[in-house]
């Protein structure tokens, strides 16, 4: 049985939650995706405090089934930009069924990855399935579950630092683990570049949706 502590728990009145929770709204509106990146190098402490964020993600039984490597080395990105490209564009070229390249036209994307080489740093974020103590192998809980919301407090996080990031999913994500020298039971869940964006970057017009489409009340 875990110890149970006292929670740490502040009241604010309704203004206040009013205040803060308009001010993050107005923060999180502004985040975009973006994959044309600066060269400009990101600190480390900032690097480290965005992933300590992340870490306080809550976790299937308090498992923390996540592992996230950070790349900075450029020869590692180039190796890692070889691989996705290949598997990228085997998928554009093979895979991807007419309407998802359709959807994808819309964003201007295709199989060309210069960002993987151009941000300063890449997040590789793992799934860890089980660990083991000893001989005793050790089932995580919910694992996809719990790795996605700390993928989303890392993403609030980036954004929350002034930086900007993209997720990246390139499908089979295998070389991943190969080129980090993973285990096998952490598997690659995600690839996010961080940095700055690159001077006069665009993004796609895109609109969000209206709290009336994406919210029911019973």
């Amino acid at each position: 049985m875990a110890e149970f502590v006292l929670y740490d728990y502040h009241s604010i009145s309704e203004q206040e939650q009013r205040e803060r929770a308009t001010a993050f709204y107005e923060l999180c509106r502004c985040r975009r995706t973006v994959r044309e990146f600066s060269d400009r190098p990101v600190a480390q402490e900032v690097l480290e405090l965005i992933l300590k964020t992340a870490g306080t993600a809550p976790s299937g039984a308090n498992k923390q089934p996540w592992r996230f490597v950070v790349v900075t080395d450029p020869e590692v990105k180039r190796e890692i930009r070889a691989a996705a490209e290949g598997v990228e564009r085997e998928a554009y070229e093979h895979r991807m069924p007419q309407e998802w390249l359709d959807d994808l036209a819309v964003l201007g994307t295709d199989w060309h990855k210069e960002f993987l080489e151009t941000a300063p740093a890449l997040i590789v974020v793992f799934s860890i399935l089980y660990t083991q103590d000893g001989g005793r192998i050790r089932k995580n809980y919910y694992v996809k579950e719990s790795v996605g919301i700390a993928a989303g407090f890392l993403l609030a996080a980036i954004h929350n630092a002034g930086l900007v990031a993209l997720t990246h999913t390139p499908s089979p994500m295998d070389f991943l683990q190969k080129i980090m020298q993973r285990p096998e039971n952490e598997k690659p869940f995600l690839l996010i570049p961080v940095g700055y964006p690159k001077e006069g970057v665009k993004v796609p017009d895109i609109h969000r949706k209206s709290i009336q489409e994406i919210v029911l009340w019973k």
